[in-house]
């Protein structure tokens, strides 16, 4: 259950940001991965080993379940990569003697992907050479349901989806993306709520009654406020196409974080019965990645408080790939002593 939305400023900069939802704490770190790391695929697969590559550009971003694997980041050229959950309409190749010499498993897409592009058109070159496989991952009981969203520096973003009819990508045209059915579902859903407008509405005469509006707040009146992929994509789009306009990538940041809050679902709204287990989806981590300047931000669960952290700095200090603790934990600032000082200045 994951909302993303992208947000561009007058300055040139592109800004790509997200949700990440899901039953349990999936435990994720910052994982970063210097150019020149070499990467062998299937990695989770216990049986069979894929082909090997090598970094030409390093990485970093967020992990899960102790995996060495970015599920969501940014490359020093300034690629983004973001998975997000497909689940019921991902469909991946079996691997067989014959595509295991070009097989990726769908949890591994942001390895080599931000390993070894630039741009987007690079990647949509390079899609059709190799085959995506499911490997089974236990702590979900199957293989990663995900397609894929991708974004560069100069703001041109696709989505990656394979479905029963193949490898389709989609220019990403109204800046969002959340989870099943495929986009041009969404796109095509997205019909119903054309007469979404962001003015609050005024007065409008039925018969011999004049009727206004309940005060402010008529604006974008009727959008859908559920928890649901679809829903979800209509809000993201209605929100990330209708905010004023940001001059810099800073103040893109901010107001990243702060129409994401929007899609923030606390613990307990949405439950499931999982065997003897009650799982409740809730809003595990949101970042936000800075194309043009090469910055990954993000703020946790417990962590509120925006974290940032400079991707080509960071790479350039590492000779081998890195973890770093994702979670610092929730704090609160006391602001009771600020009285007594400026009470001492009068």
């Amino acid at each position: 259950m994951c909302t993303g939305i992208i947000l561009k400023s007058k300055d040139g900069a592109t800004v790509p940001a997200r949700t990440m939802e899901f039953g349990f704490d999936i435990f994720s770190n910052i994982f970063a991965i210097p150019a020149g790391t070499k990467i062998e695929t299937l990695g989770l697969n216990s049986e069979k080993r894929g082909f090997t590559f090598e970094t030409k550009f390093g990485f970093l971003g967020a992990n899960g379940l102790d995996m060495p694997i970015v599920f969501d980041g940014v490359n020093t050229e300034g690629l983004y990569f973001g998975a997000f959950y497909f689940a019921g309409d991902a469909v991946f190749e079996e691997l067989s003697d014959e595509n295991i010499g070009r097989a990726v498993s769908s949890e591994e897409m942001g390895n080599w992907i931000l390993g070894q592009f630039s741009t987007v058109e690079e990647v949509k070159e390079a899609l059709p050479t190799i085959s995506v496989v499911g490997t089974y991952v236990t702590e979900i009981d199957g293989f990663a349901p995900f397609h894929y969203a991708v974004t560069d520096a100069s703001g041109t973003s696709i989505i990656i989806e394979y479905t029963s009819n193949g490898l389709r990508i989609f220019d990403n045209t109204v800046n969002a993306i959340t989870n099943n059915p495929s986009y041009d579902w969404h796109l095509t859903n997205l019909r119903n709520y054309i007469g979404l407008q962001s003015f609050n509405l005024g007065q409008i005469k039925v018969g011999d009654e004049s009727i206004l509006p309940f005060g402010q707040g008529s604006g974008l009146f009727g959008l859908p406020g559920d928890h649901s992929s679809p829903s979800r994509f209509v809000r993201a789009v209605a929100f990330a196409n209708t905010l004023l306009p940001s001059h810099t990538s800073d103040e893109a940041i901010f107001k990243a974080f702060h129409m994401l809050n929007a899609f923030d679902i606390p613990k307990g709204s949405i439950k499931e019965e999982h065997g003897d287990a009650l799982l409740t989806d809730y809003t595990i981590w949101t970042s936000a990645a800075d194309t043009k300047n090469v910055k990954y931000y993000y703020k946790t669960y417990l962590t509120q408080s925006v974290e940032m952290v400079d991707v080509i700095k960071a790479i350039e200090s590492l000779s081998q790939p890195t973890s770093l603790k994702m979670e610092t934990g929730f704090s609160v600032t006391d602001r009771t002593a600020d009285f007594e000082w400026q009470d001492s200045l009068k």
